[in-house]
Order: structure tokens, then C-alpha cells, then sequence
């Protein structure tokens, strides 16, 4: 019988087969500002956590610390495996304009990605329901998210991803809408904007 040869096709699919299998072994490193906020909501994904590992940490530091504890975890002897994604979560209400702006540059030349929201994380939860570009205080946001939740909005709620989940593709869609208004983007003068939603898009890549 005459040797079969292997077809260019034959060939490419091995090959997507091996992008697609390294694609879903992401390690990701989520260093967050905020204490238990932050954390539980990135914590709800559905991922299969032994094939993407998501390593969450919620700090109260401020911008430029969370980038460096990024870095230090990122290179500490202590992990076997290096991370694919390291990524940076903080508000811009609380800090100077020139520590958040010194943080994001740091965050670039280490290639730590930056999740940021002016004023607060919970613009990322209104986006859900409307497209907000009109600055408010943070108290207003837990307002607006009381009425539109029905219920009275707690910080750190651990049901807040899945009230949720059925609307975050229009919450994407909103914050691209909001982002595209700044140009060029300057996450400390921009109020309101987030940039939550590169961090979701990401994630929802493994899903499962």
C-alpha cells in the first residue's frame, strides 16, 4: 500500500490544534486595589480554573504599589509557572492625577495591562443598563445601581456577577462606546470611563 502523505490541510489543522491548546492554558494574575469588591466579582467567572488559573489578590494599595506587587509576583521564585496575563485593577477617584498617571506609564514598560475605572468600579456594573457620559459622584453610582437592581446595592456582593451576567454584552459595548470618546485615552482626567471591560473580554475567552 502506498505511503499516504500528508495534506497542507492535514498540516494546518495540527497547527490550530496547537495554537487552540496553548490559547486555553492562559495563567492569568489579577492584582486588585480594592479588598474583596473587585475580587469576588473577577472570582465568579465561569472558568475551569485547572486549565486557566486565575490568581486574584485584592490589596487597598494604591495604583503605582499594585503595579509593583504585580511585578514582584510576577517574578517571584516562589511560581513554577510564569503568567500569560498580569493585570492591574484600581479606581481614579481617590489618587492624584500624577500617581495614577505614573502608574499606568510603569504598568506599560513592564507590560502589565491596566483595569481602571474614573470614578469607581461600579460605572462598570451601570454599564450593564445604560451608556453613562456624564460625571457623577460615586455615592450616585450606588443610587443608580439600587434602582435599576431593585434592591439596595451592597459593596463586596458576592451575587453581583451573576445579577448581572445576562447584560454584559451590552456593558461592553457601552464601555468601548465611552472609551472611544477619549482621544488619545488619560484614565485620570477622563470621568466617567473604565477600562474593565478589556479585562471581562479576556476572560470570557475561557469560559466554560
Amino acid at each position: 500500500m502506498p505511503e499516504r502523505r500528508s495534506t497542507g490541510r492535514e498540516r494546518r489543522g495540527y497547527a490550530d490544534r496547537r495554537v487552540k491548546t496553548r490559547e486555553l492554558r492562559q495563567r492569568f494574575l489579577i492584582v486588585c486595589e480594592g479588598g474583596k469588591t473587585e475580587p469576588r466579582y473577577f472570582e465568579s467567572f465561569h472558568l475551569n480554573r485547572r486549565v486557566v488559573p486565575v490568581d486574584i489578590r485584592g490589596l487597598g494599595a494604591d495604583p503605582l504599589r499594585l503595579v509593583r506587587k504585580a511585578e514582584q509576583v510576577r517574578t517571584d521564585e516562589e511560581y513554577t509557572e510564569e503568567y500569560d496575563q498580569v493585570w492591574v485593577v484600581f479606581d481614579c477617584d481617590d489618587f492624584a492625577a500624577g500617581d495614577i498617571n505614573r502608574a499606568v506609564q510603569h504598568a506599560q514598560q513592564s507590560g502589565i495591562r491596566v483595569a481602571c475605572s474614573n470614578q469607581a468600579f461600579e460605572l462598570w456594573y451601570l454599564l450593564h443598563f445604560n451608556y453613562h457620559d456624564t460625571a457623577v459622584p460615586r455615592r450616585d453610582y450606588i443610587e443608580k445601581l439600587g434602582a435599576l437592581l431593585g434592591h439596595p446595592y451592597t459593596k463586596n456582593s458576592a451575587t453581583i456577577y451573576r445579577e448581572l451576567e445576562g447584560r454584559q454584552s451590552a456593558a461592553i459595548a457601552n464601555a468601548r462606546r465611552l472609551l472611544a470618546q477619549y482621544d488619545p485615552p488619560n484614565p485620570a482626567a477622563d470621568d466617567p470611563s473604565t477600562t474593565v471591560h478589556l479585562l471581562v473580554e479576556q476572560l470570557n475567552r475561557f469560559l466554560v
